[in-house]
Formats: structure tokens, C-alpha cells, sequence
């Protein structure tokens, strides 16, 4: 769910009833109002939160106790990148993840201790060898694993779902934000993504 009013937010996560898991987008000063009119909506629903670096250390804490109180499982990127070790230092009573932060896993030593999971993408890690690297060496570390994307096509996908095998969160929508995927693409329903065709990926 795109950063947006209460009110919209609350509209488009009624209307995605068929989604069991939403991700919401925060970063604004309405962000509570935000989070606690989509849970109102739906009651049923999981829900992520990416706060896209967009808090600061004095919202950061009542942000993290609203979310808590609405049931939200993962707060992805709540401060700005290099400002990580802030969270080394407060009672994360929901898990952080760390997004922006993380590129690599030359960047683990000095996370591992500030956040309680990882996004990976291959877009930022530079392909599917590292992506894996990540993922291994991350769960090691005692970190829950999600899998994520950019803006991009079904072929930018399929090896992602290798990597998505085992995390715990998956969000692979990057086809379904483009006004036109490549063909063939890959098949969504519902919630559900398929693994790819030998046609899309070979």
C-alpha cells in the first residue's frame, strides 16, 4: 500500500481482500492514523511496515509501540542508512529489518547487531551468487530472512524466488507495479506467485 491518507490506505486494503499480507508504506507525520486505519480495514490481515528511512530518533520509539499494539510482525528501514546503530540500543518489541543498510554480506558484521532480519535483493546485492551468500550467511547470524525487489520484470523475479526458498517474508510484486511486463512473464493469483516457465528464465 503506497504512502497515502488514512482513508485511502484504509479503501485500498479492503479492497485487497484476497491479500492475507500487506505491506504498508510509512514515513509521514500521519503515519499512526495511517497504520491504525488499514488495520481497522482489516482486522484479518498480516502486516509489514516500510518506513522507508522515513523516522527519526524522537518518532522512532512511540512508532514502534503503535505498531506493536496494531499486530504489525516486521518494520522495515525505520531510520536513515548510517544511522543503524540507534537501533543497537532501544527494546526492538517489533522486529526491525534492515533494507537500505544492507547491500552485501560485507555489511552483516556491523548490522547483525542493530536489526532482527534482512531484505535481500538482487538488486543490490548484484545477483543471484551473492543474493544466496546473503541469505546463508545472514540466517547464521540468527537473522529472519525477506525477500524483496525493485520496480522491475518477471525475468528480474524468477531468480529471486530461488533466493525467497525458506524466508519468511517474500515481496516479489516488482512486475505487478509496471504498466507492461515482458511476454511470457510470470503467473501471479491472488497472493500467490508460481516459479517461473523454462520460457521466461530458461
Amino acid at each position: 500500500l503506497s504512502l497515502d491518507t488514512p482513508d485511502a490506505m484504509a479503501a485500498r486494503a479492503k479492497a485487497a481482500a484476497d491479500k492475507p499480507l500487506l505491506k504498508l508504506k510509512l514515513g509521514g507525520p500521519d503515519d499512526v492514523a495511517r497504520l491504525l486505519a488499514v488495520r481497522d480495514a482489516r482486522p484479518d490481515a498480516r502486516i509489514i511496515v516500510d518506513a522507508n528511512e522515513g523516522w527519526t530518533n524522537e518518532t522512532l520509539l512511540p512508532m514502534l509501540h503503535a505498531a506493536a499494539e496494531a499486530g504489525v510482525e516486521l518494520i522495515e528501514q525505520p531510520l536513515p542508512a548510517g544511522q543503524d546503530d540507534v537501533l543497537a540500543t532501544i527494546n526492538r518489541i517489533v522486529p526491525i529489518c534492515a533494507d537500505e543498510s544492507l547491500h552485501t554480506t560485507a555489511d552483516l558484521p556491523r548490522l547483525a547487531r542493530c536489526y532482527d532480519a534482512v531484505n535481500i535483493k538482487l538488486d543490490k546485492t548484484g545477483g543471484l551468487t551473492e543474493a544466496l551468500a546473503l541469505h546463508k550467511t545472514a540466517e547464521a547470524a540468527g537473522l529472519k530472512i525477506m525477500v524483496g525487489c525493485m520496480v522491475a520484470t518477471s525475468l528480474a523475479m524468477a531468480p529471486a524466488i530461488i533466493v525467497a526458498q525458506g524466508a519468511a517474508w517474500a515481496d516479489l510484486d516488482g512486475p505487478l507495479l509496471l504498466e507492461t511486463d515482458r511476454v511470457p512473464g510470470l503467473t501471479y493469483q491472488g497472493a500467490t506467485l508460481f516459479p517461473p516457465t523454462p520460457e521466461v528464465w530458461g
